[in-house]
């Protein structure tokens, strides 16, 4: 499938980037190499997707269907979901699409934990207090929870996943895993069963048809009263309309929203002031050296490509992730 051939086609690149980092891929790439600015596509950028070989970040989905001589695309991203309406039985056949894996692992594990933390020990709501100028001492304290001890359901069981129940090793929170075929919980009979039976519920799922409105309304009433959950899988797992009901009333104690239904949000979307939300507006993969990070995959993924070495997180277009 991989052609170790040096891409004479050269390499397309759309990701924001350093200098020093677009020098290094100027290094790195025997042929031309072209940047474009993310989101745009130009007729330039299109042309140059067409002529490239390899290609770096997340182009249109209709010009990479149209790039001849296209044999690899790493994504700059772990979701695939813009590129799953092509036709990859056949388009498969001389395009490798690799995405970032566990890039992202700690720096969404840690926002789930930063989240769910800012929920149990009042930080969200103090913040908004501070804004308003009002203290609220002792109206707040007594309502302050501890998460030692809850207990965690995480749907899912990638590295995002795993290096999240890492980091809640140190809270003594039992963690139990929901994933079809190597989770604690494998089938949506037990999942229904179990499900009141947790304190926080995280999900961190691929967006699939299996995984599309996974908690509906009906799954999410199985949540026990205060229960907090997180999504930073994709906000098709939700029934949103069912969520922010379960948090007027107060039955549900907060949520965690990294991923949406719809992205950006809409002004006026309820779950702007539902209380008791962190919305953290799909930045929980985000860090400082995010952009190293991906640069650093990809070289390593080149020098494999070039090689004809297996390649690091081959998307696998029948699973859907």
């Amino acid at each position: 499938m991989v052609n170790p051939d040096k891409g004479r086609g050269g390499l397309y690149v759309e990701l924001s980037l350093t200098g020093a980092e677009r020098a290094r891929l100027r290094e790195l790439a025997p042929g031309p190499v072209w940047f474009a600015e993310p989101g745009t596509m130009s007729r330039s950028d299109a042309r140059a997707l067409a002529e490239a070989d390899t290609a770096l970040g997340n182009p249109r989905a209709d010009r990479v269907a149209n790039a001849p001589r296209l044999k690899w695309l790493q994504l700059a991203s772990v979701g695939i979901d813009d590129y799953l309406g092509l036709d990859w039985p056949v388009l498969g056949r001389r395009l490798t699409v690799t995405n970032l894996g566990d890039v992202f692992a700690d720096p969404v594990a840690q926002s789930c934990l930063a989240g769910i933390l800012a929920l149990h020990r009042g930080i969200d709501l103090l913040s908004g207090l501070r804004a308003e100028g009002s203290w609220a001492k002792s109206a707040v304290r007594p309502r302050l929870r501890l998460l030692t001890g809850a207990r965690v359901l995480v749907l899912g069981r990638g590295s995002i996943a795993r290096r999240f129940a890492e980091l809640l090793s140190p809270f003594g929170c039992p963690v139990t895993h929901f994933a079809r075929g190597s989770g604690d919980i494998r089938t949506l009979a037990e999942l229904d069963e179990r499900l009141p039976g947790f304190d926080v519920v995280v999900g961190l799922l691929p967006g699939t048809p299996e995984t599309s409105g996974l908690l509906d309304a009906r799954r999410l009433a199985l949540l026990r009263p205060g229960a907090v959950l997180v999504n930073a899988g994709r906000g098709s797992l939700v029934d949103e309309e069912a969520l922010v009901s379960g948090l007027t009333s107060g039955r549900l104690g907060g949520a965690v929203l990294d991923v949406t239904g719809e992205e950006p949000l809409p002004i006026g979307n309820p779950l702007w002031t539902c209380p008791g939300v962190v919305l953290t507006q799909h930045t929980a993969g985000g860090s400082t050296d995010e952009s190293a990070r991906v640069v650093d995959l990809f070289a390593d993924n080149w020098r494999r490509f070039h090689t004809g070495s297996p390649l690091c997180n081959p998307v696998q277009w029948s699973r859907g992730f």
